[in-house]
């Protein structure tokens, strides 16, 4: 059955892993002859924007032209008589209602069947305030349990998302907690691998890459102090760090400061994921939160080994500790060392590593998990 399918989200295109999983699979679902249409509540910054192509199989809209002002709670007397405050809460309130209602037009127009997923709870703010009777409402939490509580995201998980159709988190595990604490309409979708190349990569570069945001929880500054353990075991090896982002100023200061500025590359970002890829043997990552990582799907099919924190449940039910990558505990960058350490120093073991990661990985194709979409679509539509 083909079906109308709008993906909501915070912003159509910034950098981040729920960005490039929207685009994904709105791609994946017009392939099966979806009418799929992307849409974003407000623009990012130049410089925290993705670059897609000007194609699209599919439609994508921005509600706002610019960002609208963040609430701010009115705690208190002096709150209440903060009139300046108040009037501009009013004028935030009246935008959202006027965004709604072009969130109406596009519904309203929808056919039967149509399926409206929300991937993350700010943008369930405006999708809340719209008129989504008769249409299927799925939310999405891309971050784990325990990363939402650590946040205010946890409590407007629960106020925004109690009453839709389907809230789906990335793992059984993080179901299962949302399910104990009080959800009863959870379940789990895993992402889908971005691609499956037909060989894994040759592995014959002396080089660990990286590829994700420059921010604060994916702990870049992690990974530097796990390389300055490591490095100088392996003068001859290169830590390549693909990415881009609020945090890069600092972390090149801070790489400076630990004198590794001769074996560090700063890549920027890329358009060529695989390509970075098939031109190193090791992968790192050093997140201090995650959900279903995208990246460590990609190096994984790609057939580069990875050397991780077990910071989710996510990380560690795609990689098997010492089968097809290695774990290391949140934070213990001596540990992450010694991990990255054993794969440089031996070539047999992270050719196996690799060779197993390329074909465990594979569970996660993109054909199973659209056809799990659309299994979830009809039974929902029942």
């Amino acid at each position: 059955m083909s079906r109308d399918i709008f993906f909501v989200s915070n912003s159509v295109d910034e950098i981040g892993g729920v960005t490039t999983w929207s685009h994904q699979m709105a791609r994946l679902l017009a392939d099966r002859g979806h009418r799929v249409h992307v849409i974003g509540i407000a623009p990012v910054e130049e410089s925290l924007r993705q670059q897609f192509p000007a194609d699209l199989p599919y439609k994508t809209t921005c509600l706002y032209d610019v960002r609208p002002p963040s609430p701010r709670a009115l705690r208190g007397l002096k709150g209440k008589l903060n009139a300046a405050e108040r009037r501009r809460q009013s004028a935030r309130r009246a935008g959202m209602r006027e965004q709604a209602e072009k969130l109406n037009a596009l519904f309203r127009a929808a056919g039967p069947g149509a399926v409206v997923i929300c991937t993350q709870v700010w943008a369930m703010e405006w999708v809340a305030l719209a008129d989504t009777k008769g249409l299927t409402v799925i939310g999405m939490s891309h971050e784990s349990y325990e990363a939402s509580h650590k946040s205010s995201r946890a409590a407007r998980v629960r106020r925004h998302y109690k009453d839709v159709d389907r809230l789906l988190v990335l793992t059984p595990e993080d179901a299962d907690l949302w399910i104990r604490s009080g959800m009863d309409n959870v379940g789990s979708m895993p992402n889908p691998l971005p691609f499956m190349p037909e060989a894994p990569a040759p592995r014959e570069a002396k080089v660990v890459a990286s590829v994700g945001r420059l921010a604060f929880e994916k702990g870049v500054d992690l990974l530097l102090d796990a390389w300055s353990e490591a490095a100088p075991l392996h003068p001859d090896w290169t830590l390549r760090i693909y990415g881009a982002g609020a945090e890069e100023a600092t972390l090149r200061a801070y790489c400076t400061s630990l004198g590794l500025d001769d074996s560090v590359e700063w890549m920027g970002s890329t358009g060529d994921v695989l390509g970075a890829l098939q031109g190193a043997s090791v992968f790192a990552q050093a997140s201090r939160a995650e959900g279903f990582p995208i990246t460590l799907l990609e190096a994984m099919a790609a057939g580069v080994p990875p050397v991780a924190f077990d910071c989710a449940p996510g990380v560690r039910e795609i990689v098997s500790h010492g089968e097809d990558g290695l774990l290391a505990r949140l934070g213990n960058t001596i540990e992450l060392a010694a991990h990255l350490d054993r794969l440089m120093s031996d070539r047999e073991y992270r050719d196996r590593l690799g060779d197993t990661a390329f074909r465990e990985v594979q569970r996660y194709s993109s054909a199973d998990i659209t056809d799990r979409w659309e299994a979830l679509f009809a039974f929902l539509q029942r």
